[in-house]
């Protein structure tokens, strides 16, 4: 499995940014960057994954090269010509395994070459051919439903390969499946890949996975956020097969946590972005609040201070998922992070001194100096029973941070507000209130 790259080819490149800039339009008319002066080539015969955190411009990068969005200045070139409409050499797997629920997995496959104009014959046996190289013999006429989360991500997998596409890109293809099963699909991918005599010939990968690109990757793009900038290219060199318990990798993530570490967690932190009429809307980290809690804790229980690498070691969690917390203990201005510490502030202290009742009206004041919970609040209180169903919130969010899986920050506002006491909502209802007064 895993076999050595494929050999050298001329390099020229497959596609290609060249000073793209992207801008979404706000409430009021005021632009937000999204993306900012990238240039990047993808290059025949390699793997290239763009990492970043959250609001840096990803999945909107691989769109544009794609040919799925158009970007508001640049160029985006396909063999060293413009590209015009979508990219026709490109396969897209999804995070979300976006599949038609009410078609088999054949016939989830089979549409896409239908609308391809090919003959039948040759939809069926690309079909059947596909489905068996990602694994899934015996499963081509089961439907979503009856399908784990890892064999639904290899039927999307098996569909965007069944075009044959010269580049696949792949968007966080692996963050809806248990550990064990996204490293099989890894070195699945990666197994494809490395075939010298049919495509792929090059995979953009989304991931937030330090390891997973550290392991997939042949160069790793890092991202800023506010706006999405190219902050550095890292080279891959390691051979494959790759070992995940070797030095040499884990030199390489060591690495690539510094550089991430540096950017996301800088010794002075950037001025947060403004919204129409001057808010600070910023995202909300992938955080729930127990878990900016049990940080606070462990800080406490450590002097009040550690280093980030060493918390990720001590709580056994994904680092990417650490640096997120870390954030939004900051972002509330509960800790500080010079260089690679984690420190608590007085703020940091005085919630832990506080009962379980006054945690949560801190919590509920510290939520209130943020741009999204502020508008949000307004936008309840201000509705006619001072109430405002889930999809007023959800166009809210998407007009205030369009970069944004609006779904996701939703989310996490609510487990947020329901921790402060700052919002309430009903599942049941959809609805998004004031909380009552006891």
């Amino acid at each position: 499995m895993n076999a050595d790259p494929k050999p050298a080819t001329v390099r020229a490149p497959l596609c290609e940014l060249r000073g793209v800039q992207h801008v979404f339009a706000l409430p009021g008319g005021q632009p937000h960057v999204v993306l900012q002066k990238i240039d990047l080539k993808i290059f025949p015969d390699e793997i290239v994954a763009l990492l970043g955190p959250s609001g840096c411009g990803k999945s909107t990068l691989l769109r544009i090269l794609a040919g799925l969005v158009r970007p508001t200045s640049g160029e985006v070139l396909y063999h060293g010509a413009p590209l015009t409409g979508r990219n026709p050499g490109v396969a897209i797997v999804f995070q979300s395994f976006a599949l038609y629920p009410w078609l088999t997995v054949r016939s989830n496959i089979e549409l896409v070459l239908e609308s391809a104009g090919l003959p039948r014959a040759e939809i069926a046996a690309r079909a059947d051919a596909v489905v068996k190289a990602v694994g899934l013999g015996g499963f081509g006429d089961a439907y979503p439903r009856e399908l784990s989360g890892g064999m639904k991500q290899r039927a999307g997998m098996a569909r965007a390969l069944s075009v044959d596409p010269e580049l696949l890109f792949m968007d966080e293809p692996f963050s809806h499946v248990d550990a064990l099963t996204a490293d099989g699909l890894r070195a699945e991918v990666v197994d494809i890949w490395a075939a010298t005599d049919k495509n792929p010939s090059a995979i953009v990968l989304v991931s937030h996975d330090i390891k997973e690109v550290a392991w997939m990757a042949d160069r790793i793009v890092i991202l800023g956020a506010n706006p999405g900038v190219v902050r550095t290219i890292v080279e891959n060199p390691l051979p494959r097969p790759r070992d995940y318990r070797s030095r040499e990798l884990g030199d390489l993530i060591d690495q690539l946590h510094n550089v991430i570490t540096g950017h996301e967690l800088p010794d002075v932190p950037a001025p947060p972005p403004t919204a129409a009429g001057g808010a600070c809307i910023e995202p909300i980290p992938d955080a729930a609040p127990s878990e900016v809690v049990g940080l606070l804790e462990y800080l406490d229980a450590r002097g009040g201070k550690d280093d980030v690498f060493r918390i990720a070691a001590d709580t056994v969690r994904e680092f990417g998922h650490v640096i997120a917390i870390v954030q939004a203990a900051e972002m509330l201005d509960l800790v500080d992070t010079p260089r690679r510490n984690v420190v608590l502030e007085p703020a940091g202290r005085e919630f832990l001194a506080a009962s379980p009742e006054q945690r949560k009206t801190l919590w509920g004041k510290r939520i209130a100096t943020l741009g999204l919970f502020s508008e949000v609040r307004a936008l309840v209180s201000g509705s006619e029973g001072r109430s405002a169903d889930r999809e007023r919130v959800l166009e809210l969010i998407v007009m205030r941070m369009p970069q944004e899986d609006y779904e996701r920050m939703f989310d996490r506002l609510v487990r947020w507000a329901r921790y402060g006491d700052f919002l309430s909502f009903d599942d049941a209802t959809g609805i998004v209130s004031l909380p009552q007064p006891e």
